[in-house]
């Protein structure tokens, strides 16, 4: 069995002003919009990264899931760490031997969706699907969530890919080896899991802000543009670090 990471989202108060800053500093543009997410009150926009997405979701009403994450984490910031696996139903026999409660469970002829409750996980939301039909496996493969043609939006001349996820928690020991668990892969002692395609990397809150998804690392084609861009924009953090959605990102 092999585990992806295929999808990471930012939840953001307003939509607009984060995907902007994103697609102006990491030179991405955005390559579909799902009106189906109006069912849980928000908007969205995904972002291709290699051949990976990145998500921005920004509650349209009040009283949603988004808008209460945004209240916990006083602001925006990330959201999902959302996985591909190749084969849903021995990791849905896993969930249920783990006793882990699922927040979403949707199949459709082309997709398989699981998401887990973040309390039964710790950490961050965190999601394991399945993709369908032809080609489904393929690392460029189709991906439902991206609508039908997200392939075309790619552009790869600053960023080719999201290799990291950094989830920050108030023990990350115990988040570490329970999201090692239900992934079914060894922990470090460093606290980092490897999936086939990056890593999740489990550290403490130190940012003042709460348990959350705290920053991914993007391999970089052009750092010294991303860098220039988010110069421009104010949202630099450091040497190799900028600040876009209340994420940092870390450029490798």
């Amino acid at each position: 069995m092999w585990l992806r990471l295929r999808q990471i989202a930012f939840v953001a108060e307003k939509l607009e002003p984060v995907e902007r800053d994103i697609c102006d500093v990491l030179g991405v543009e955005v390559g579909y919009r799902d009106p189906g997410i109006i069912y849980y009150g928000l908007e969205n926009a995904l972002i291709p990264v290699g051949n990976q997405l990145l998500e921005v979701v920004a509650p349209v009403k009040e009283m949603t899931a988004g808008g209460r994450y945004l209240e916990r984490r006083g602001g925006d910031g990330g959201y999902m760490v959302i996985t591909q696996c190749d084969d849903n139903a021995p990791r849905r026999a896993r969930i249920e031997e783990l006793g882990v409660r699922l927040v979403t469970d949707n199949e459709n002829e082309e997709f398989r969706n699981m998401q887990l409750h973040p309390k039964d996980t710790g950490g961050s939301f965190f999601e394991i699907d399945e993709q369908l039909g032809e080609g489904a496996h393929d690392a460029d493969g189709p991906w439902e969530p991206a609508g039908p043609d997200w392939q075309s939006a790619r552009r790869r001349e600053r960023v080719t890919g999201i290799v990291a996820a950094e989830i920050q928690c108030d023990d990350p020991a115990t988040v570490a080896n329970r999201w090692g668990e239900i992934a079914q892969l060894p922990v470090t002692d460093d606290l980092t899991i490897a999936l086939d395609n990056a890593t999740l990397r489990f550290v403490p809150c130190t940012d003042g802000r709460p348990e959350g998804l705290g920053g991914i690392d993007v391999a970089c084609a052009d750092a010294s543009a991303v860098l220039e861009a988010a110069e421009a924009k104010n949202v630099r953090s450091g040497d190799s670090q900028i600040y876009l959605g209340g994420v940092r990102i870390n450029l490798v």
